[in-house]
């Protein structure tokens, strides 16, 4: 398995743009866990080319399918807003980008898709359209196109700039229909769509495309045949370093001993905890400076937790439920009682109460 570990967001958009090219012409304007959203309109397969089709180069590496995703993660190239729509200069795109991922050290381009602004839907990292299956999954190719979000979601590489400008009517219908099927595909709902900024300090996708990403949702659901989705939630998280105590530590050291990691449980954040958090953060592309914020629960080490489970991710959950006023054992079975506690805890909090402990749940048992 090869690990990819980006550099930082705003150093990776100012040098896609160096290598793209950035331009002044216009733009055209336009007019997890368990799924929590079925599809029940079916969404037919959007034409895709493949990294063959486009001339990419082989990766230089192994590329390693992991998943299953929780997201979609909208981007802009931050190049040029050029007026030649033709098929050539999106495969001249693709092409381009690939050879700028490889001078940072990359295996292939970072994100699994992209959209040129002629409408011209691509396959970005290799196996990516492998990753899709045949119209249901849970696996995808582990990219490079959000530090600390990998792992865990799917990059859609917009041609462009729009910081003020507006993708064309082609490239945003493209989109709209490649996240349908995406969500159709992997058993996402369109409230989990995103955009970069969400999870780094960035401006992509650009002011105002970000400020479509409402529309996008819905006309994302108008597709798969659901209505008014919930927006995207903003997660707010604890943020712990060395010298914190408290149950939110005890939580964390039980999430960094189900990944594998030797740490000892006491509720306090010392130099071992914090060296045991480095470690957990080199490895998932994150700053490794020990101090565990949204980047870093969001890795994720709050790990997914739901019914019939034993793990000590379990026992944090328990722990954070004892802590928020909820009767139950700590002892790492996610049984009857614990069931009962998380939906508790999700209907007080406006959640779905599915007794699954995703991110949602896990940022607010631990605020």
């Amino acid at each position: 398995m090869v690990t990819v570990n980006p550099a930082p967001a705003l150093g990776r958009r100012s040098l896609l743009v160096g290598a793209l090219g950035v331009g002044a012409a216009g733009a055209l304007g336009v007019a997890k866990a368990a799924p929590s959203n079925a599809a029940v309109t079916a969404v037919a397969r959007p034409t895709i080319a493949s990294c063959a089709t486009w001339g990419a180069q082989p990766a230089t590496g192994t590329v390693s399918m992991t998943g299953p995703p929780q997201k979609i993660l909208v981007h802009h190239t931050a190049s040029a807003n050029t007026t030649d729509y033709s098929q050539s200069a999106a495969y001249s795109l693709a092409r381009n980008i690939q050879q700028w991922h490889f001078a940072r050290g990359w295996i292939d381009s970072g994100q699994q898709f992209t959209i040129s602004r002629g409408g011209y839907a691509m396959e970005g990292r290799h196996r990516s359209i492998e990753g899709l299956g045949s119209g249901s999954s849970t696996v995808f190719p582990l990219g490079a196109h959000c530090t600390g979000q990998n792992s865990t979601s799917i990059g859609i590489e917009n041609e462009g700039t729009y910081t003020t400008a507006l993708p064309t009517t082609a490239q945003w219908n493209a989109l709209v229909t490649l996240c349908a099927y995406l969500c159709q595909t992997y058993g996402l709902g369109p409230e989990d769509i995103y955009g970069h900024r969400d999870f780094l300090d960035t401006e992509c996708p650009g002011d105002a495309f970000y400020a479509k990403l409402p529309q996008l949702r819905s006309e994302v659901a108008a597709r798969l045949g659901t209505s008014n989705p919930p927006p995207a939630q903003t997660r707010t998280w604890p943020t712990l370093q060395q010298g914190n105590s408290g149950f939110r530590v005890t939580t964390a050291q039980y999430l960094l001993r189900h990944s594998g990691r030797a740490v000892t449980v006491d509720g306090a954040f010392g130099s071992g905890t914090r060296a045991v958090v480095v470690s957990f953060q080199q490895p998932e592309g994150l700053t490794a400076d020990g101090v565990i914020g949204r980047a870093t629960w969001e890795a994720p080490l709050a790990v997914t937790c739901s019914q019939d489970q034993t793990s000590d991710a379990v026992r944090g959950v328990q722990t954070a439920l004892t802590a928020q006023g909820y009767a139950v054992t700590v002892d790492g079975a996610f049984g009857p009682g614990t069931v009962s506690a998380v939906k508790s805890f999700q209907t007080a909090h406006a959640l779905d109460a599915d007794a699954v402990v995703g991110s949602n749940t896990w940022s607010r048992l631990l605020a």
